[in-house]
């Protein structure tokens, strides 16, 4: 069973998403396709098509990509981050959009959480894992 999370005033379908140190919070209606991301669209917020396209590919693999608007408010990390985390937060509103298009988005792996995160740092090293430089004399 998907936990299917509505909104309760206008009945949009809401996804959360992260990866890294972002968060990113979806809403899909019913629309012709336009995606926005923090006001802008997203042409203007990703400036790189690499980012573009994580985006559009997880509607293209629900088939939604000229029947739904997307509004996503994004927060944290860099901007590949944020492309990661509204790629799983698009997916998980899809699910809650559609029921029937879970199959389809777990098969292409876009419901997974990617779980790699920066490791912290440790006390008496210099980073996570580099030392200090070691001094014979």
């Amino acid at each position: 069973m998907v936990a299917v999370k509505k909104d309760k005033i206008n009945g949009d379908a809401l996804g959360t998403g992260r990866r890294k140190s972002s968060v990113a919070r979806v809403r899909v209606r019913p629309g012709d396709g336009k995606i926005t991301v923090n006001r802008k669209t997203i042409a203007d917020y990703f400036v790189n098509e690499q980012h573009r396209k994580a985006i559009a590919e997880t509607l293209e693999a629900a088939g939604q990509s000229d029947k739904v608007d997307v509004i996503v408010r994004v927060n944290g990390g860099g901007i590949t981050g944020q492309s990661g985390a509204i790629r799983m937060g698009l997916a998980r509103a899809l699910v809650s959009f559609s029921e029937e298009l879970h199959d389809e988005l777990r098969e292409g792996g876009y419901l997974t959480r990617d779980s790699r995160m920066k490791e912290r740092k440790k006390p008496g090293l210099r980073g996570a894992r580099r030392a200090t430089q070691f001094s014979k004399r």
